[in-house]
């Protein structure tokens, strides 16, 4: 049998050389691990990307919903997944600011286990109610709470959650006597304020803001500096909350280890997706904020965040076993 000629000997040597990264990517569909159940901000966000993004990069990208133990069981699997591009995490306040600093023990370490590919979203919070509440406006809704012998409760997606957070920080700035029932997931804490189980909770914009239009929530401010174009409520920091200000962000992320041009090329389609028109005109109906970026900046804005939520976490004496 003859062998190889030479120049091809030596091209299918240097192919066998050339790391994955290299080599054609993607080359099959690409797992997206959203750690929150179906119908929340954070899958709403991923599912409105996942098609332009995927365009971009000429696969399917799946949507893989592993909801649970404040967004720690979608980590665990990602942060345990291969290095190859192949899959991706949703990673939002809880995951890389408030977990920390609430679990004594995590199974993954944010800043070890997770490489930043570029912020995706940032979701105001709206101050809701019931619509059987008596409030119309901040003042109206401390004084109601004031009267109530045994403070209220609210509902948040889980403990450590964006909305839990914002709660808390609302709680320390008011003195209100506040009791917190966490659920697995935006969608039915919604539910439960809707149906009058709870009375009230922060909500984002993406899970909330259709169920306000409705009439099945009323609105009392926005926790954002600037009231938002879609529609009319006061901020909080006008109606005379000072400063203040909480999000629900997130962003996206990928283990450790991955090639950094794999890294690039999942930024560039992400870039790509937040800036077509269906993205944005998605996004302005859910009163969404896109939040552009490289992986060092969102690198920078995590850590700030940490910061900031983690002083609200100790402050506050949160902790989940």
């Amino acid at each position: 049998m003859p062998s190889a000629h030479p120049l091809r000997r030596s091209l299918l040597a240097a192919a066998l050389a050339l790391p994955l990264a290299a080599l054609a990517y993607p080359d099959k569909p690409i797992e997206w691990v959203v750690p929150y159940p179906a119908g929340g901000g954070s899958d709403v966000v991923a599912r409105t990307l996942a098609e332009p993004m995927g365009k971009a990069l000429g696969q399917t990208l799946i949507i893989n919903n592993k909801p649970g133990a404040g967004t720690n069981i979608g980590a665990d699997y990602a942060a345990k997944a291969k290095a190859d591009g192949y899959v991706m995490l949703t990673a939002d306040t809880a995951t890389l600011a408030a977990n920390p600093s609430l679990y004594p023990k995590l199974s993954y370490n944010v800043e070890k286990d997770f490489v930043p590919v570029g912020l995706m979203a940032r979701f105001p919070m709206l101050l809701v109610v019931n619509a059987s509440v008596p409030a119309k406006n901040l003042a109206e809704f401390v004084a109601w709470v004031k009267q109530q012998p045994g403070g209220v409760n609210y509902a948040t997606p889980g403990t450590g959650s964006p909305h839990h957070l914002a709660t808390e920080l609302f709680r320390e700035r008011t003195g209100l006597k506040l009791s917190h029932v966490p659920y697995r997931g935006a969608a039915p804490a919604v539910q439960d304020v809707i149906g009058g189980q709870v009375p009230f909770m922060f909500v984002d914009t993406a899970s909330g803001y259709p169920h306000v239009l409705s009439g099945k929530l009323r609105a009392l401010g926005v926790a954002s500096p600037k009231r938002l174009s879609t529609f009319d409520a006061a901020t909080l920091d006008e109606q005379g909350l000072k400063g203040f200000e909480a999000y629900a962000w997130q962003g996206l992320v990928v283990p450790t280890g991955t090639p950094p041009d794999v890294v690039a090329a999942l930024n560039k389609a992400l870039l790509a997706a937040l800036s077509s028109t269906a993205v944005k005109a998605r996004f302005q109906t859910l009163g969404l904020e896109a939040i552009p970026s490289t992986p060092e900046q969102m690198a920078t804005y995590s850590k700030n965040e940490r910061e900031k939520w983690g002083k609200v976490i100790r402050a506050g004496n949160i902790r989940v076993e």
